[in-house]
C-alpha cells in the first residue's frame, strides 16, 4: 500500500454513546457512536467477549470513517472501530489517551 492510500482512509475519534449486545450474537455489539455528524453512527462490532456494553459506554475510540456500510446480523454497520489482539487473542480498543473530540480526524 502507498502513502497515498493510506492517506484515502478517514481515521476519526469517536465517542461511544449506547452499546448493547447483538441477540443472536456472542461476539457483535451494536454501538451507536458519535464522530460529530448529524446523527451518530451505527457500528457493529466484533467485541462482546472483550467488553461489556456498560463498561464502554463514554468511552472515546478510532474508528474508520469511510468504509462502504455492510450488513451483519440484518443489521447495517457504518464504519470500524481499530482494535489489537492482545496476547490471548481478545480484542484491545485503541483508546485516545487525552480528551479528543468526537469526529477529529487522525492524521
Amino acid at each position: 500500500m502507498t502513502i497515498d492510500e493510506f492517506q484515502k482512509s478517514d481515521l476519526r475519534v469517536g465517542k461511544i454513546i449506547s452499546a448493547e449486545r447483538v441477540e443472536g450474537s456472542e461476539k457483535l455489539l451494536k454501538l451507536q457512536v458519535d464522530i460529530a455528524e448529524p446523527e451518530p453512527r451505527q457500528i457493529l462490532s466484533g467485541i462482546a467477549k472483550a467488553y461489556a456494553p456498560e463498561d464502554i459506554v463514554g468511552k472515546s475510540v478510532v474508528i474508520i470513517a469511510n468504509l462502504d456500510p455492510r450488513m451483519m446480523m440484518g443489521m447495517e454497520s457504518n464504519g470500524m472501530l481499530l482494535a489489537a489482539h492482545g496476547e490471548d487473542g481478545s480484542p484491545v480498543l485503541f483508546l485516545p489517551e487525552g480528551e479528543v473530540s468526537p469526529g477529529a480526524k487522525i492524521s
